[in-house]
């Protein structure tokens, strides 16, 4: 069986995205529903700009699934952007008139992939760049997510994701249990588990809306049932832990990733760190009364809950700009306003979600390899039954 792997291409105004992914295996039952599900999540939040509200993102998968299963075989789909007609000349393809409207812009923000990305591609149009740079592309992986999440539903693995923060409010007692965290309301604003919290946080949400600013947070990502030994310690590139964060570094606006209680742990006695191993006989399991690691010991997943957070950053489309320079006159000038959020927190947890069912999927199946469902179910069967033999 080929190594999970996906692509994805398109333009935040372009006409669509498309989204590849090799390596799941044949048999695998595909919902549609669940996935459009999964987009509409991503499109939540409090703080989530107009363009929400325009967009409702559906997958169309054109090949790797017949009459509801997986083939084995490259999936394809794709997610139609129901602005396109609007933006026909300005993202077109082929070449336009010189007097058409193509929406140049030339005033980079900071903050933005504006002007590293125009001096890389050496252009003047930053429109060249912030097109593909924009987190719209991620609407393509959290359906390449929620396939994952599909296959790991199928063991068990259940993946969800709160807000713990956002500008300067903070939740005042963070969840210890995951199934506080996996029963959050859906459809709830920011998808806090304290509701005096979230009381605070859309207040300053709001506050900064009526400046023309934006407002950062931290969110946490949580997995469950996760077996141990995914992942290994034998190379810097397979460590779960590693892969894991590069993952959620990728998403746009996340500056930071912590695994399990990983920065106050760089201030604190290994003593009040590490978890202690305990052994229950009546089950025949190792297990722990802490989980400081998230889940995690040198690189691979340890069977206890595997915990991650993102630090994200404001978004930096203000419509209160900051100060730019033009690409062209050189002349200092406000940044370019393109519509946009107010805080993205809640939909960046969602993408945190996908991410990780992707490096969930991808471990599991290097571990319990087949080519079809029956050979990962009877290889994933084998190595519980040695767990429970051990």
């Amino acid at each position: 069986m080929a190594m999970l792997r996906f692509l994805t291409a398109g333009e935040s105004h372009g006409r669509c995205l498309t989204g590849i992914v090799e390596g799941l295996p044949s048999g695998l039952a595909v919902d549609p529903a669940f996935i459009n599900g999964e987009l509409r999540r991503r499109q939540m939040g409090y703080g989530r700009g107009r363009r929400m509200r325009i967009e409702s993102d559906h997958i169309e998968i054109s090949s790797g699934v017949r009459h509801g299963k997986t083939l084995g075989s490259p999936i394809a789909f794709t997610i139609t952007n129901k602005e396109w007609d609007n933006w026909r000349a300005p993202m077109s393809a082929e070449a336009v008139p010189d007097d058409a409207a193509i929406r140049a812009v030339t005033r980079p923000r900071p903050g933005h992939a504006d002007l590293a990305g125009a001096l890389k591609y050496q252009t003047h149009d930053a429109r060249d760049v912030l097109e593909r740079a924009s987190a719209r592309e991620t609407a393509a992986r959290v359906a390449i997510g929620a396939l994952c999440r599909l296959l790991l539903l199928r063991f068990g693995i259940r993946i969800a994701s709160h807000v713990v923060a956002v500008g300067g409010e903070r939740v005042a007692a963070e969840p210890t249990d995951a199934s506080a965290i996996l029963a959050i309301d859906p459809e709830s604003p920011l998808r806090c588990a304290d509701a005096e919290a979230e009381k605070r946080m859309i207040a300053a949400i709001d506050a900064a809306a009526k400046e023309g600013d934006t407002v950062g947070g931290v969110a946490e990502i949580v997995a469950v049932s996760v077996p141990p030994g995914l992942g290994s310690h034998t190379q810097w590139d397979r460590r779960l832990d590693g892969r894991l964060a590069q993952a959620l570094m990728s998403i746009p606006a996340v500056k930071a990733v912590e695994i399990g209680a990983g920065i106050p742990a760089a201030g604190q006695p290994g003593s009040a760190v590490h978890d202690e191993i305990f052994y229950d006989a009546g089950v025949r399991r190792f297990y722990r009364k802490t989980n400081r690691a998230g889940g995690l010991e040198g690189g691979i997943s340890n069977g206890s809950d595997l915990r991650a957070r993102i630090f994200v950053k404001p978004i930096p489309t203000l419509r209160k700009p900051l100060m730019s320079a033009d690409l062209i006159t050189k002349q200092e000038s406000p940044a370019a306003f393109e519509r946009s959020d107010t805080c993205v927190v809640p939909a960046a947890g969602v993408i945190g979600e996908a991410m990780l069912a992707i490096v969930l999927a991808e471990a599991f199946l290097g571990k319990f390899a087949g080519d079809s469902m029956g050979e990962v179910e009877a290889s994933f069967g084998n190595y519980q039954k040695m767990l429970n033999d051990y």
